[in-house]
């Protein structure tokens, strides 16, 4: 242990704390090497009082003896803090600085449970202390306050009365004095008694409380500040016994005793009192008679047996009554005491307790409140009175005033919330009638803008259509109260019909149509311009009070604020909504090879566009591409990239790549868009030819497959990153899928949020895929959209991302509706290739398209025969359209050019493009596929191609590409031989 610690260790217990201090102050200034240092104790207001010091003179000490509790010295900022606090010392510039240029170490000294003052040690221009150092501080503070609690207290020191009852009777040589406290300012008044008793002269006396506790005796300076403490923090009367210092030096007893007073809102403004004590003058208990007579506060005193022995001025007036009908008597007896409620048993457990209890009683006769204060003492009780009247008045007018701002300031709060959360202009006139009409028993609110020269509803609550109707319908500005409203910016308060008509006499049938009887008109004003009004009505004549009027319209700037963003978000909304939609398919194609439907749902918060799309792209040969995407986030850039991504799969599929090219491209142009991207996407291609779907996909949830028994299945695609983070080649996997099979793609808004997780998202697409199968509601593909979308995104329900899903039904091309054949690489490829035309289409019924189609096939033929290589075949489809194909080996895609006057070739695709409703070119696994389409109806309306215009066409292309020495009479029957 430390030697200073065990020092102190042997003091003995019961030492004086002026001892204990001191030693304390010693043992730390040494430990540290300090200067010297101070103890200051809590004062009765916001100041610290200098209780001791060591090692420091008197000029130092003089300026700290009583600190401000909010100052920046070190004993006031440790005790702020409520922990120990260093500071350094202060630079040479900063010499007129309050306090030494010294670095100070201050730590709270506590007491019954609470802070009651600092210990502070000057270092001089020493560093701050290690952590040793500190130690030793905090063990010598806990010395301390260990010593202090059991420290004697002043009734041990007061003296003795050994003759009781009769000594206090005589009161020898007793001498009574006034003095006045400002506990705002610690200026102190004393009487000229006051000032003898405490042995100071006028010269002397500075009019502050250090007068005072520089004549206590030092142990005595603690407990009589904490006496005080107390009577202000309780409201209650002070009394204090302690020692004060003579003219001689030696100590004499005194006695002291006061009331503090209060502002209206509760802080202490002052505390004025008597002190008195025993001397050889037998005059001085007349002197505290006639001060106690006088007394702001009444003051009954009762002895043992509750028999009055003293009342002063005011607990007589309080009583109605003399001191010459109370002296004597028992307190019960007292017409007025009778009447206090509880009064008897409240001072008999008081004496019998010997606890001090206080309560409010009302006087009968008067009306009036006293707080009564009944304080048990050896041989009786006093009894306080103050009158509290005014003050329990002041402070229930206050307590209302604070109750009715507290609610406006909740109201205003809640309707705050929710204006803040409101999106739309119906989001805000909700809110408002939800907030606003309850509170004020109104029942009937309307909110009306400027549209151009008419105030047009935005929103109302009561009122019936016919009546909206009607205000909608006028446009006389100027004249009706929300015109004039909205003119002058100044708000009308109408409580009664007659005012209504008096105030806008051409509107005067309004009131009975909508049968209100008042109305408060606020005219809502954002950004300095006034732009609509908000009308707040009721059922019967109301006059609003100034509180009432103050109030609606600081809800109504609320309002227009609120309101103001609502109508820009409207009309954002809007705007971004007719983006999005032109964004998306504005309808679906009617296709042979599928049905098809199709929901978008935006987010349901927010105002901005999403990235998610859906497209079916018809493709050749009976082909059809289902897409769908997602661009991960909400706004324009991820619209833009969204629409630029749609874009770009609709002219990928139109060159009719594979799949996995496709991806392939959209990932570059993913990554192009910078690493901040995020986008995902299926691609299925489906051949009704084949009934072979193809799917590849880029980090996108797998579609789900509903064969015709009502088997669900999730296809598994195997793990690709999404586009900008794959690296090609994307795998691509084929199904092979039934007559009827449906096919839903969606993206993950769907299935996941915040309360679902994608696996259980999926599971439940799965079960009402199912339940609709087995109820036959699939059969209709719009409402199941519609089962899908409320059964996985309820309407309560407020998503989180935007959702799209694409339902498609697949169907296969019969195979009598195709027909195929190898055709050799000879010239009169050509004529067999019309002759299996010919008699494919009689076959098919189909006689009227035989001519075009034999040119369309042989041209096709022509072509391959003369500029590529084999294998080659001829393939047939009759779908909703006749297909006629062309298959061979190479890869070399043909293009067409304008062929001059001179040129031999060069017009066979003219030809092509003009004889077919359209056709293309794909690849295919072992080259290419040469491909046109016809209607089933010809183009003369009837199904008949004019053999005359063929010829004409003929005539004026030039011929056929390849195809040398074509006979040209298309009503001549070909034999085979001999044509190429």
């Amino acid at each position: 242990m430390n030697p200073r610690l065990a020092l102190l260790s042997t003091v003995a217990s019961g030492t004086p704390e002026s001892e204990v201090f001191r030693l304390a102050l010693q043992h730390a200034a040494g430990e540290l090497c300090a200067l010297g240092g101070m103890i200051h104790l809590c004062g009765p207001t916001s100041g610290l009082c200098l209780a001791s010091a060591v090692g420091l003179p008197s000029a130092l000490t003089g300026s700290w003896e009583i600190i401000d509790e909010k100052s920046p010295l070190a004993p006031a900022r440790a005790l702020r803090r409520g922990a120990a606090l260093w500071l350094p010392p202060l630079p040479a510039e900063a010499a007129d600085s309050p306090g030494p240029i010294t670095g100070m170490a201050a730590l709270p000294v506590s007491g019954g449970g609470r802070i009651m003052g600092t210990l502070t040690v000057l270092t001089g221009d020493r560093s701050e202390p290690t952590p040793e150092q500190w130690d030793f501080l905090r063990a010598v503070v806990a010395w301390a306050e260990e010593r202090m609690a059991r420290a004697p207290k002043m009734s041990e020191f007061v003296p003795k009365d050994p003759d009781g009852d009769r000594s206090r009777q005589n009161v020898p040589g007793l001498r009574v004095g006034w003095w006045d406290w400002n506990l705002q300012t610690d200026e102190l008044i004393w009487d000229a008694a006051v000032m003898e008793l405490y042995g100071s002269k006028p010269a002397d006396f500075t009019g502050k409380v250090q007068d005072w506790m520089h004549v206590l005796h030092p142990d005595d300076l603690a407990p009589t500040m904490a006496e005080a403490q107390r009577a202000i923090r309780e409201h209650s009367v002070y009394e204090a016994v302690y020692r004060v210092r003579r003219l001689d030096g030696t100590y004499g007893w005194s006695r002291a005793r006061g009331m503090p007073t209060y502002d209206d809102s509760g802080r202490p403004l002052r505390m004025v009192g008597v002190r008195w004590e025993n001397s050889e003058s037998l005059s001085a208990r007349d002197a505290l008679s006639r001060a106690l007579r006088q007394m702001g506060d009444g003051f009954l005193a009762v002895d043992a047996k509750w028999r009055v022995i003293f009342t002063n001025l005011e607990a007589e007036n309080a009583m109605g009554l003399s001191q010459d009908e109370t002296f004597g008597r028992v307190l019960w007896d007292l017409p007025a005491a009778r009447r206090i409620k509880g009064l008897e048993r409240r001072c008999r457990k008081a004496a019998a307790e010997k606890k001090p209890v206080s309560f409010d009683a009302l006087m009968p006769d008067t009306g009036r409140r006293y707080r009564l204060r009944l304080v048990p003492g050896p041989v009786g009780c006093a009894l306080y009175l103050s009158d509290v009247t005014e003050k329990l008045r002041m402070q229930e007018e206050r307590r209302a005033a604070e109750r009715a701002a507290s609610e406006r300031a909740a109201q205003i709060m809640e309707l705050t919330a929710a204006l803040a959360k409101a999106t739309t202009s119906r989001d805000v006139v909700d809110a408002v009638a939800r907030r606003v009409l309850p509170p004020f028993d109104a029942v009937g609110l309307m909110v009306q803008a400027i549209e151009g020269n008419r105030l047009l509803n935005v929103g109302s609550v009561g009122y019936t259509d016919d009546f909206l109707d009607v205000v909608n319908d006028r446009v006389a500005a100027g004249t009706s109260p929300s015109w004039q409203v909205v003119s002058s910016g100044v708000p009308a308060f109408l409580s009664s019909r007659q005012e209504y008509a008096a105030y806008a006499p051409d509107h005067a049938d309004l009131p009975a149509i909508a049968d209100k009887q008042a109305w408060a008109f606020l005219p809502l004003t954002a950004s300095g311009r006034t732009f609509g009004v908000c009308v707040v009505s009721f059922d019967r004549p109301r006059r609003l009070t100034d509180d009432e009027r103050s109030l609606l319209t600081t809800i109504s700037a609320l309002v227009a604020q609120a309101l103001e963003r609502a109508r820009l978000y409207d009309a954002e909304r809007v705007r971004s909504r007719e983006l999005q939609r032109s964004l998306l398919p504005t309808g679906l194609p009617d296709l042979a090879a599928c049905v098809t439907a199709a929901r978008y749902l935006p987010a349901g918060q927010g105002m901005d566009v999403g990235g998610d799309w859906y497209d079916v792209i018809p493709l050749s040969s009976g082909q059809v591409a289902l897409v769908v995407g997602d661009v991960m986030g909400h706004g324009l850039p991820e619209a833009a990239a969204m629409g630029r991504l749609r874009t770009a799969v609709r002219t990928l599929a139109d060159l009719e790549l594979p799949p996995d090219e496709i991806m392939g491209h959209l990932n570059d142009i993913v990554g192009e868009m910078g690493d901040e991207s995020y986008v995902t996407c299926l691609y299925a291609l489906y051949d009704s030819t084949t009934q072979v779907c193809s799917i590849t996909h880029a980090g996108h949830p797998p579609p789900a497959l509903v064969y015709p028994d009502g088997t669900v299945r999730f296809p598994e695609l195997g793990a690709d990153p999404p586009l900008g983070a794959a690296e090609p080649p994307f795998e691509t996997v084929e199904l092979t899928v039934p007559e009827g099979t449906l096919v839903v793609l969606y993206t993950d808004g769907l299935v996941e949020s915040a309360k679902r997780d994608i696996d259980t998202g999926m599971a439940d697409l799965a079960r009402l895929l199912r339940t609709a199968h087995a109820d036959g509601g699939d059969a209709d593909l719009e409402r199941l959209c519609d089962t899908l979308t409320a059964g996985l995104l309820p309407a309560e329900h407020q998503a989180a991302d935007d959702a799209a899903v694409l339902v498609a039904r697949l169907h296969a091309l019969n195979a009598d509706r195709m027909a195929s054949w190898p055709l050799t690489e000879e010239p009169k490829a050509a004529s067999l290739a019309r002759r299996y035309v010919r008699e494919q289409l009689s076959v098919w019924g189909l006689d009227d398209l035989t001519s075009t189609t034999e040119l369309l096939a042989s041209e096709l033929v022509g072509n391959v025969v003369r500029h590529a290589k084999g294998p080659v075949s001829l393939r047939l489809l009759h779908g909703a359209e006749l297909i006629c194909e062309v298959f061979d080996g190479s890869l070399t895609m043909p293009r067409m050019r304008r062929a001059a006057d001179t040129d031999e070739g060069g017009r066979g695709l003219q030809l092509i493009t003009a004889l077919s409703q359209r056709w293309g070119s794909r690849y295919t696994a072992k080259g290419k596929c040469i491909w046109t389409e016809q209607a089933l109806h010809g183009l003369d309306g009837h199904g008949n191609q004019s053999s005359d215009a063929l010829e004409l066409m003929l005539l004026s292309t030039g011929g056929f590409d390849g195809t040398e020495g074509l006979d040209v009479n298309l009503n001549a029957p070909s034999s085979g031989e001999g044509e190429r």
